[in-house]
Formats: C-alpha cells, structure tokens, sequence
C-alpha cells in the first residue's frame, strides 16, 4: 500500500526544471499580484486615502496625474525586465530585473486602484506630466518629450523623459547575450532616471498622504537601483545613454 505524503514535509524541486519552472512561476506571482490588487473592494483599498477629506483628489491634481503618467512609467519598466529575466546572462542582471518586476508590478496595482476608488481615468487622457509644479523638472522644461508611439500597453502620443521608443524596445527585444545585459541596464537606467523627477515631484507636492508616502518609495528605490546599473554598466565598459 503506497504511502500517502505528509503535505508538511517541504518536497525538494527537481534541479532539471528549475530555469523553467522559476520563470513558470514568477509569471504566476505577477499575474497574481495584478488580480489581487485589481480586485481589492474600493471600501477596502479606500483606506487612507483621503482622510479628513472626502471629495476624491480634482481631474487635474497632483495625486491623480502622478498615479497615471507613474502607471504607464512603471508599465514599461516591468515590460522589459521581464524580457531581462528570461534573456539576461548574467545573474545580476537577472536578478535586478525580478527586483523591478515584484516592486513596480505591486506599486502599479496600487496607483491603478487608487484611479478606481477615486473615480478616475486609468490612464493619462492628455499630454503627460502636465500636473507637475512649474519647476525645471516639468514636462515644459523637458525637450526630450518627443512624438513616439508608445508601447502596446500605454496610451500613444509623447513619451515620457526616460521611456523607450517602439524601436528600442524592438531592438531589445532581438538583442541575445551579454549584449542584451548592457542595453537592457542602459534602457532601465535612462528609464529610471526620466521617472525620479515625477517621484520627487509627487512626494514634494501631492495631497494625499499615501501617495507622498509612495512616491517618497519611488525616489528611495530607483536611487539605490540607478547606482546598481551604473557600477554594473562601468564593469561592462559601457556607458548610459543620454536622456531623451
């Protein structure tokens, strides 16, 4: 008679899988992540927001521009880190790009459901960044703004500073080896810093609490992860690209 198994006993994964199955499964835990925060109740997710205050951040705020031009900055970071986890060689890079993908899928589920609960627009309706104060970090003072399509899953019309063009993200995608390492490092690294103005931006002028607290998050983490890519950037003799 065969043993039953103790479900308490940890079983020991088959080293074969286990590139395969890793990637198996952190597909899995985004797409989790995604349909719990999509599908938190605005009752729930409410919590916080907007304390003392029960209008909903205005259509034009700081709050609500930061959460939609930020979603589709973060959309495009996950969508090449996620290239990198499948096509990076080098384990640094690899695991910087899971480092991105966890925290930027997560934060986007959070800003998404923010826009819900506030009844507004998932996505920027007009030219990005015009919510920012008029500082030299504002879209205005921002040449590199240029008129590109954008990627599939945002909105088209001008980029974002920092965002890659369809090209870029075209040639990333048919880049194999260490090549691939270095033009993903020098694609996130310009992506990064394009998008800590915004996060300075919100953290420094934003109404509601969780978003100051979030976007301060933002500025902490893409700091620490922007001089990650540029010492491994140094070690590959390679240098940043400049912004756009």
């Amino acid at each position: 008679m065969a043993e039953t198994p103790d479900p308490t006993t940890p079983t020991t994964p088959d080293p074969g899988r286990g590139a395969g199955l890793g990637r198996t499964l952190a597909v899995g835990v985004f797409a989790l992540v995604v349909g719990l925060y999509l599908g938190i109740s605005a009752s729930g997710l409410g919590l916080g927001l907007g304390a003392g205050n029960p209008e909903p951040p205005a259509h034009d705020s700081v709050d609500v521009g930061f959460a939609q031009d930020m979603s589709v900055h973060h959309s495009q970071a996950v969508e090449m880190s996620a290239m990198a986890l499948t096509n990076a060689t080098d384990p640094a890079v690899r695991t910087l790009a899971y480092d991105v993908i966890t925290t930027q899928q997560s934060q986007w589920g959070t800003m998404q459901g923010w826009l819900a609960v506030w009844d507004r627009p998932l996505q920027p309706p007009g030219k990005p960044m015009t919510w920012m104060r008029a500082t030299d970090n504002s879209a205005e003072a921002m040449p590199g703004m240029a008129e590109h399509t954008a990627m599939p899953s945002g909105p088209p019309g001008p980029l974002m500073p920092g965002m890659a063009t369809t090209s870029e993200l075209a040639t990333l995608r048919g880049t194999t080896g260490p090549a691939f390492d270095t033009l993903y490092l020098q694609l996130l690294l310009r992506h990064h810093q394009g998008g800590l103005p915004m996060a300075r931006d919100a953290a420094a002028n934003a109404s509601e609490q969780v978003v100051t607290t979030l976007a301060r998050q933002i500025v902490d983490t893409q700091q620490a992860e922007s001089t990650t890519m540029q010492q491994l950037l140094t070690a590959r003799g390679a240098a940043p690209l400049p912004m756009n």
